[in-house]
This record gives structure tokens, C-alpha cells and sequence, in this order.
């Protein structure tokens, strides 16, 4: 799993968990095939999954809610609505250099990782735009 696909499982928590629930009942019903009609049922689990996260994800989540509370509830004094950082943090996820580089790598940031501060201003951007295209309401963190 990369970095963003878990950051959208601390983001989409109940998205995750049905997704999760869905594969584990396909592959409930795999183990109860046998011969060659299990590798093609096993070859569709991964379209079912796909299927099911598309229209999971298609809700409208209010993310900015969610994080507000997490927020709320952290020790600490967040920005995560500006600094990937404190994003990451919030999230209970590493937030090392070493992390958003990898981050920045799968995300496929052109720019120069040795300018963190361009790299992590791109990065906030980018995160939120993906979150966007998954189904969470961000667009009034932009305005």
C-alpha cells in the first residue's frame, strides 16, 4: 500500500472499511470454489474491489470535518490544512523527510526534493486535489 492510499484510509475511514468488508466476502466465497473456476473468480475479486472502492469513494465526504475533530483531539497544534507535515501528523503517519520524498516520488513530483519547502507546499496541494478526486469535500480549504 503507498503512502497516499494510506493517508485515504485515515481520511475515508468508513470508505475503507467497506472496501475491506467487500473483499473479505469475496474472498470468502473464493475459498469455497475449487480447480480452475477459482482462478477466474480470483481474477474478478480484484474488478469487485475495484467497483466497490469507485463507488465508496464516490461519496461526498466532508474531510475537512473530519480532520477538524482529529484536530481536536491531537496533542498538538496542527496546520494541516497548509503544511504536509502537520497533515501527516495529524494522521498518526511518518512525516519524515525520508517519508515525503517517497510521497513526492509516488505523486510524481518533478521539482527538486532538495527544496523542501517547494516540495511541501506541492505536496499539500496534491494531497488535497487526490482527496478531492476520491470524494472528499475539501474545495473550501482553497477558496
Amino acid at each position: 500500500m503507498g503512502i497516499l492510499n494510506n493517508i485515504f484510509s485515515k481520511v475515508f475511514p468508513s470508505a475503507q472499511a467497506a472496501v475491506d468488508h467487500a473483499v473479505d466476502v469475496v474472498k470468502d466465497k473464493v475459498e469455497n470454489i475449487t480447480g480452475s473456476a477459482k482462478d477466474t473468480v480470483s481474477n474478478g475479486s480484484e474488478q469487485i474491489k475495484e467497483k466497490v472502492e469507485q463507488s465508496v469513494s464516490a461519496a461526498n465526504v466532508d474531510v475537512t470535518s473530519i480532520l477538524d475533530n482529529l484536530a481536536k483531539k491531537h496533542p498538538e497544534v496542527l496546520n494541516w490544512k497548509t503544511s504536509i507535515v502537520d497533515l501527516l501528523k495529524l494522521l498518526g503517519m511518518d512525516s519524515s523527510l525520508d517519508a515525503r520524498k517517497k510521497l513526492a516520488q509516488e505523486l510524481n513530483y518533478t521539482g527538486s526534493t532538495d527544496d523542501t519547502a517547494a516540495m511541501n507546499t506541492w505536496l499539500i496541494k496534491e494531497v488535497m486535489k487526490k482527496i478531492a478526486e476520491k470524494g472528499g469535500n475539501v474545495t473550501h480549504l482553497f477558496s
